[in-house]
């Protein structure tokens, strides 16, 4: 119950204080290990900046939340990257790790799913319900380069911030019809995911084969001329 008024106390403030500063702020919890959705951020920003005067504009609101997005982010994984394993996993079945809906099974679960999928886990993992705010916790456990996980963070929140906006003109800020879709919403966003991620990977393949093909053309080509 505790929870719940805490949570209704920051909706009706961000609601009184809709800026790109509270949605910077805003989407840097949501990133963190603080359960906070990230629906009833981006979408009522997207909303608000359709509307004649808002003083806001919707590239620039997916710019903030990505940038709050990644905030959060390295967060947890420099809290993870020194803190380490033994104390995460303490802390997420503690109970101030209750307070914040932790436990070590959800951290265990990120866990394997970044071992399994590598550096890209960080950017798949983003559009993931349930892995979203904790896949920066493997990372960092890994000691995963800074560099590389701010950019597949960055490439992951973005495009999940340009969908939400998207959901928040189509859906005119309506906080009921985004909460009752919102599940059903998350798993066409992860499907739009897996196609997108696909097509990166058959791009880079293709261009790999691509110059393989020309390396070995002008190879021959170098060989057939030495031997004449």
């Amino acid at each position: 119950m505790e929870n719940i008024s805490i949570y209704s106390g920051v909706v009706d403030w961000y609601n009184a204080h809709l800026n790109y500063g509270s949605i910077t702020l805003l989407m840097t919890v949501e990133s963190s290990f603080i359960p906070f959705p990230s629906e009833i951020v981006v979408p009522p920003a997207a909303y608000k900046a359709l509307q004649a005067n808002s003083g806001l504009s919707l590239p620039l609101v997916v710019f903030f939340a990505s940038a709050g997005a990644l905030l959060g982010a390295f967060i947890n994984y420099y809290l993870a990257k020194f803190l380490g394993r033994p104390i995460i996993y303490k802390f997420a079945d503690s109970r101030l790790g209750g307070f914040f809906l932790l436990d070590s099974q959800k951290i265990q679960q990120a866990e394997q799913f970044f071992l399994k999928r590598g550096a890209i886990s960080t950017l798949v993992g983003r559009l993931i319900p349930g892995i979203r705010q904790l896949i920066s916790i493997p990372a960092g456990l890994a000691g995963m380069p800074p560099l590389s996980f701010a950019i597949y963070t960055g490439i992951g929140a973005t495009f999940w911030n340009i969908l939400l906006v998207l959901l928040g003109y189509f859906a005119h800020g309506q906080k009921e019809l985004i909460d009752k879709y919102s599940k059903e919403i998350s798993h066409v966003l992860l499907g739009l995911g897996v196609l997108f991620i696909a097509y990166m990977f058959f791009s880079a393949f293709k261009k790999t084969k691509k110059r393989k093909r020309s390396f070995k053309n002008a190879k021959e080509t170098k060989n057939s001329s030495l031997d004449q």
